[in-house]
């Protein structure tokens, strides 16, 4: 009887899981990349997992067509979030965001990146230190970078406890949108003390006042948003950038504007020559060495 009373007491005192303030927020992301990335990608994705401490990486991914498979490797790994980077003919790079395994997920194109061996920035952060996340007021103007910012928040956040996580925040993530695209910023949370003369009374006394200043650490790219999906690497879409050109479309342009160049050319040459045929100019004059029938005879 003693006992049963002992529990039931224990019982009685323990807090509804209502009234618990601390609610744990657990959150750990997977970190892989397809196959077929550059160095860049490579020291941009180590870049990440260093500021993440909350990561898992993983090796790289061998099919690009079967992404779901990348949900079965989350639940391996205890992991709700993704964040894979898929190259594509070993110079366009994109990154998805996804929660696993019932979705959303949104994919977006990355360019403009620049890792901190390129940089060589003076402002540093310890590892494993909890970041601030800064996210621009133009996030909350649509519904879907409403969403952009929510899945952002919930793969760059790191958790207050989280694995390998240090209890100091000493650097700043921005994200601003810019030209309907995602800036990515790293800051260091920079302190100095100044000393300043103070008069009290006609008595000079100093005194210490700190000064904040944000230095640039590193990595920094841009993003742009392509779609996003209503699954996990999967299922209807929510949204579709209709502004958003794809590399290949660029590059075939590029290509179009020098053929026709070259047809252009081609043109006119021939018109010169019917021209000079017409006015029976070529006949009369003689053949010379750099001529094109005497070169390729």
């Amino acid at each position: 009887m003693a006992s049963v009373y002992k529990s039931v007491s224990k019982t009685g005192t323990k807090p509804s899981s209502s009234d618990e303030s601390d609610q744990k927020n657990q959150q750990r992301v997977l970190v892989l990349t397809s196959r077929g990335v550059t160095y860049r990608h490579r020291h941009l994705l180590n870049d990440l997992v260093a500021m993440l401490p909350h990561s898992r990486k993983d090796a790289k991914l061998d099919t690009k067509s079967k992404l779901y498979h990348l949900n079965e490797i989350a639940d391996l790994y205890n992991c709700n979030n993704i964040l894979f980077f898929e190259a594509r003919k070993r110079q366009d790079l994109y990154v998805w965001l996804s929660k696993a395994p019932n979705g959303p997920c949104v994919k977006m194109h990355l360019q403009n990146l620049h890792t901190m061996e390129e940089l060589h920035f003076t402002g540093n952060a310890l590892k494993g230190s909890r970041p601030l996340l800064s996210f621009d007021a133009t996030f909350d103007v649509t519904p879907a970078m409403q969403l952009i910012k929510e899945m952002l928040h919930h793969t760059f956040g790191v958790p207050r406890g989280a694995r390998k996580s240090k209890p100091f925040t000493d650097h700043v993530i921005s994200f601003t949108i810019a030209d309907g695209k995602i800036w990515f910023r790293n800051y260091q949370i920079s302190e100095a003390e100044v000393a300043k003369n103070v008069d009290v009374d006609a008595s000079k006394s100093k005194t210490v006042e700190t000064e904040l200043s944000l230095v640039e650490i590193g990595p920094r790219f841009v993003m742009t948003p392509i779609v996003i999906l209503e699954g996990s690497f999967g299922g209807p879409v929510i949204y579709e950038n209709k502004e958003f050109v794809s590399p290949n479309a660029i590059r075939a342009e590029i290509r179009n504007r020098k053929a026709q160049k070259y047809h252009t050319r081609t043109q006119e040459r021939t018109k010169r020559e019917v021209k000079m045929k017409a006015l029976g100019i070529e006949e009369g004059r003689e053949k010379g060495e750099l001529d094109d029938d005497v070169l390729f005879a």
